[in-house]
């Protein structure tokens, strides 16, 4: 049955990718953005301003569903707050979040916003579903490519990653917002996990470029938890596009 599906974030790395595959799936698809409006292709374009919220409810007019891509490394339980508001007063029944493994085990500012953005969802009223992925490969290439700039690369000591492929995340929330509310569902994490040293290494050779690395560590709980792997689902590595593959593709 074709739904009307709004993804906020919907020009974003993951919420384009989300558009695309409700688009595939014959949805009518509404995306919201902080900087267009107007229509991407098939899909509606509405400009938001999610502080103040303007824009929102036009944007959430005759939603089934929201997939929550947007983000905002400072106030994101506000963010989060903004769009379940607008989704309590359009009637719309479904809020899809996305999440970060390790949210409520690592202490970092960004991560503590999302773990507030999930339990405001969860205490709201509303229809829920959260899903926790590991880190994107898009995120890990552009942490290489800001460290890779000086002679030395530097590396975290220690720390592996399971890095996953956005579009793979992407179709699990489409899958989830076509489906009833869940609550938190099984995280979902990359098929390798590498040590962030292996990976430089990895992007070095798919980039053509000669660095040496540099090993660092720092001092601090949220560095240790990093080391102690609280950010991985070694359990959850259901996705199948390895690092070496999206490098490839780029």
């Amino acid at each position: 049955m074709m739904s009307s599906i709004l993804v906020t974030g919907g020009t974003g790395t993951l919420g384009r990718h989300v558009a695309r595959q409700l688009l595939d799936r014959g949805h009518e698809v509404t995306v919201a953005s902080r900087s267009q409006s107007g229509t991407t292709g098939p899909a509606r374009t509405v400009r938001v301003d999610y502080a103040g919220g303007a824009g929102l409810d036009e944007a959430m007019a005759g939603s089934d569903a929201v997939v929550h891509c947007a983000s905002d490394l400072r106030c994101e339980q506000r963010l989060a707050g903004s769009v379940v508001s607008a989704a309590r007063r359009g009637g719309c029944g479904h809020v899809v979040y996305i999440s970060i493994v390790g949210v409520d085990a690592l202490p970092i500012g960004y991560y503590r916003g999302k773990l507030a953005a999930e339990r405001l969802l969860a205490a709201s009223g509303v229809g829920w579903t959260v899903l926790r992925s590991t880190q994107f490969h898009d995120l890990v290439v552009r942490l290489l490519s800001a460290l890779g700039r000086s002679p030395l690369l530097p590396v975290p000591a220690g720390v592996s990653v399971q890095p996953v492929h956005a579009p793979e995340v992407a179709s699990r929330l489409a899958e989830l917002a076509c489906g009833e509310p869940a609550g938190r569902v099984r995280d979902m994490g990359g098929p390798e996990i590498r040590s962030f040293a292996d990976l430089a290494r990895a992007y070095l050779r798919a980039t053509g470029h000669r660095r040496a690395l540099l090993p660092f560590r720092l001092p601090g709980a949220a560095f240790r938890g990093y080391r102690d792997g609280l950010h991985l689902a070694p359990a959850d590595a259901v996705g199948t596009v390895t690092f070496e593959r999206f490098l490839s593709a780029r």
